[in-house]
């Protein structure tokens, strides 16, 4: 057996693990990364590749660092097909987009987070986390090639992605972090890397379809004009879907992929749900997937990892200073999260929500007569304004799917209202309970007027 001990032990070599390990080395620390892959399939992992707000990355691994792995900085818009019901629609994207080469830009974020000095341990599988009487995360047990492997830590970081084992071993019932998560409230995706014969003419767009069902969906990002990541996925609480077969399908109806070579391909998990609503625990922090900061309508979710990392990292860097590594000490990070994108997410979730309670035409019909400016505010802010011109005018597009539209309405409204709640998050955990039950509140009238299903 081999023990360690570090001042910070990071589990998961992605974005948000990267992000906080370089953030808590750069202030001296000793930050050792846990990463069960080894080193030359670390930074492999399943994305859609688009990246959002490439144009403002925190500072602890520098935009310049991850430039290389841009492959297509001229993309400007989205572009929704639904070919079936005669759709499509063009969707403006606010801020800098690109897409990437995902292992390469992986790669790259862990040479960033080592040259400041964080040491990576691969080929380490974590089987448990250690806790002291009073609750606090002390370390982690691991396993490398067959030898047993205990990490003695001051804080442990959570970057293990989607339903992070991590959070499976823990007693968190007398933390805040957010434990009312569940499989059903994540999709499960497959993606290829193609290379097609000829440019695609929609090299400049972020392609989307959905698939035959409504929790279903299908994307199509041009990392380069000839080479594209094609991918699906479907809501876990659904009948599954075969996505290799389902993908190929909708590939074999598209002239631009005959004769295409499958460069790479590789499944996840995703969430498509709001953000925790704690990512903290004595000792503990989860970041990026591992804690739900992925946009649940998008799927985008690497600039919210990176920034997350530095959250964490930089409350962390608090925490050990002060010797005070309780959730009181930690809160600031949860208050920064939910200020920069948590409740923008927890409104467009209210989205989600409703999609399942209507059939594929209904939000077919919808996405075609909403114009496309709309579209892109309520995707990227949680909510949109509109007026009596615009409202006319959609009505009239959609006049055989009018209940729907005016559900729709009432569904904008109650995101506006929980997005307005989010606006009051506590700034301790002394104020948590009330809020998260005028939240629930909140999310039984989205219940009783979508018709839904609860979701949490």
């Amino acid at each position: 057996m081999t023990t360690h001990s570090v001042d910070v032990a990071v589990v998961g070599a992605g974005t948000g693990g990267c992000y906080a390990a370089a953030t808590i080395a750069r202030a001296g620390y000793d930050v050792v990364i846990v990463e069960r892959k080894d080193e030359g399939e670390a930074g492999h992992i399943a994305c859609g590749d688009a990246l959002k707000g490439a144009n403002n990355f925190p500072e602890a691994i520098p935009k310049s660092k991850i430039e290389p792995a841009f492959t297509n900085t001229e993309v400007d818009h989205g572009r929704f097909e639904a070919p079936r019901e005669g759709v499509t629609m063009n969707i403006p994207v606010p801020g800098e987009l690109a897409v990437i080469d995902r292992l390469k830009y992986g790669k790259l974020i862990i040479e960033g987070a080592s040259e400041v000095g964080v040491e990576f341990h691969y080929d380490t599988v974590v089987q448990d986390v250690t806790q002291d009487d009073d609750g606090r995360v002390t370390g982690l047990v691991a396993n490398r090639k067959g030898e047993r492997v205990e990490y003695d830590a001051d804080f442990v970081i959570d970057g293990a992605g989607a339903l992070s084992i991590l959070q499976d071993k823990l007693d968190l019932s007398d933390a805040t972090f957010d434990t009312n998560v569940s499989y059903s409230q994540f999709s499960s995706a497959y993606r290829e890397v193609l290379e097609v014969q000829e440019p695609v003419d929609w090299h400049d767009a972020l392609v989307f379809k959905p698939t035959k069902r409504s929790a279903g969906y299908l994307w199509y990002f041009p990392r380069t004009p000839t080479e594209i990541n094609v991918g699906l996925g479907f809501q876990m609480n659904e009948q599954p879907m075969k996505l290799v077969g389902d993908l190929r399908e909708d590939l074999q109806s598209r002239s631009e992929f005959d004769g295409a070579e499958v460069k790479d391909k590789l499944g996840a998990a995703l969430p498509t749900r709001r953000t925790y609503d704690s990512a903290t625990a004595p000792g503990y922090i989860a970041v990026g997937d591992a804690a739900a900061h992925v946009n649940p309508i998008t799927g985008g979710g690497i600039a919210g990892a990176a920034y997350s990392g530095q959250y964490a990292g930089e409350q962390v860097i608090q925490a050990l200073e002060e010797e005070d590594v309780s959730e009181e000490n930690l809160w600031r990070y949860n208050e920064r999260v939910m200020d920069h994108y948590g409740g923008r997410y927890a409104a467009l979730d209210v989205y989600n929500i409703f999609s399942t309670a209507y059939e594929i035409d209904d939000l077919v019909a919808l996405a075609g007569a909403i114009p496309g400016e709309q579209v892109s505010e309520a995707l990227y802010s949680g909510s949109s304004t509109t007026n009596v011109a615009l409202a006319a005018k959609t009505l009239w597009r959609a006049r055989g799917h009018l209940d729907t539209i005016y559900d729709l309405y009432k569904t904008k409204q109650l995101a506006d209202r929980l997005l307005a709640h989010y606006e009051t998050y506590p700034d301790s955990p002394s104020g948590f309970s009330a809020w998260k039950a005028k939240r629930d509140d909140i999310m039984d009238d989205v219940y009783a007027e979508t018709g839904a299903q609860p979701k949490y």
